[in-house]
């Protein structure tokens, strides 16, 4: 009886835990503000906004980049902070990429109410982004792995 109910019990917090909402159910608001922050990101990396930059990433921001040597095998990361972002933007950043030939596109693909998972994809990079909804509801990049596209 006792295992009966503490399974019960598992079942019913998993039930009640906490909501993900697919973007889908989320409302218009809360999308476009996720979004929003996507872009200012990726379109403020392009044409070298640092204020877009800036708006987008949390101030804890750990973006991150995994390569692995062909030869060795050994794996080695590129952690890169908010303030090094904002800096790399200023200083123009991916500016050198025409408009016409960035290629941005950007997907929710998951959202709770204070996370969000998008995806970046541009000609030259795929950015998996984690948001969080932070001081008044603003939704700001705090988690960036990518990759770049080989060519």
């Amino acid at each position: 009886m006792k295992k009966g109910l503490a399974i019960g019990m598992v079942l019913a917090a998993v039930a009640l835990g906490p909501s993900t909402l697919s973007p889908q159910t989320t409302d218009e608001a809360t999308q476009t503000a996720i979004r929003q922050a996507a872009l200012d990101y990726i379109e403020g990396w392009f044409e070298a906004n640092a204020e877009r930059m800036d708006r987008a990433l949390h101030p804890q921001l750990a973006k991150r980049l995994l390569v692995v040597n062909p030869q060795t095998g050994q794996e080695q990361f590129t952690h890169l902070t908010k303030e090094q972002m904002v800096d790399f933007t200023k200083r123009g950043g991916g500016s050198r990429v025409p408009a016409d030939q960035r290629n941005i596109k950007v997907t929710i693909l998951d959202v709770t109410d204070t996370m969000a998972v998008v995806r970046s994809d541009c000609s030259l990079y795929v950015d998996y982004l984690t948001l969080a909804k932070g001081e008044g509801g603003q939704w700001r990049i705090v988690n960036v792995l990518w990759e770049n596209i080989k060519r």
